[in-house]
């Protein structure tokens, strides 16, 4: 009975001492990671938690539709007011065209699917031009496209920037995922 015991309580140790734990604090992820209310656009009473595997990048590379956390760029800060580090999902890679039309993002002229994005979130009225990402760098948006500060406001993500992937929400219980 010692031995599971200690085994879980080493394989905790291991996986706090290479992860972030990191709550939600505005709607830009709404409805996939909620915020609380009353914070405008927030569908929530709490905020999610949730962990971020620091290590992950060390083995494979970011892939499309990943949530990410990312310490943001001096233009994002500057653009979107905060700080800390932010939460996004990648949505183009480095070498593709990214470009939305009527709320819709279109990936080297073809329709994503993106089931997360929901259409009474999507930010309908806005189209953005074609911009090709460099190499090297993501584009990250908030699930929430009315409401999201993010690549479209200050540029593609350098990989230097990104902590890890959302890879767990555990908090509140209710809400407990693997992603």
């Amino acid at each position: 009975m010692a031995a599971p015991v200690g085994l879980a309580l080493v394989f905790a140790v291991l996986v706090l001492a290479t992860s972030e734990l990191y709550r939600i604090p505005a709607s830009g992820m709404e409805p996939t990671l909620h915020c609380p209310q009353p914070a405008p656009g927030c569908e929530a009473r709490q905020a999610d938690r949730v962990l971020v595997w620091k290590l992950l990048y060390n083995f494979r590379d970011p892939h499309r539709g990943d949530m990410v956390a990312f310490h943001p760029p001096p233009l994002a800060r500057e653009r979107c007011g905060s700080a800390g580090v932010r939460i996004k999902r990648i949505v183009a890679l480095g070498g593709e065209t990214w470009e939305e039309r009527n709320g819709y993002v279109y990936i080297d002229g073809q329709k994503l699917p993106e089931p997360y994005a929901k259409p009474r979130l999507l930010d309908t009225g806005a189209s953005y031009p074609v911009r090709r990402i460099p190499p090297g760098m993501y584009f990250v948006m908030g699930d929430n496209r009315a409401d999201s500060c993010d690549s479209r406001d200050w540029g593609a993500l350098k990989r230097s920037a990104i902590v890890g992937p959302v890879v767990m929400t555990y908090w509140p219980l209710g809400r407990l995922s693997v992603r």
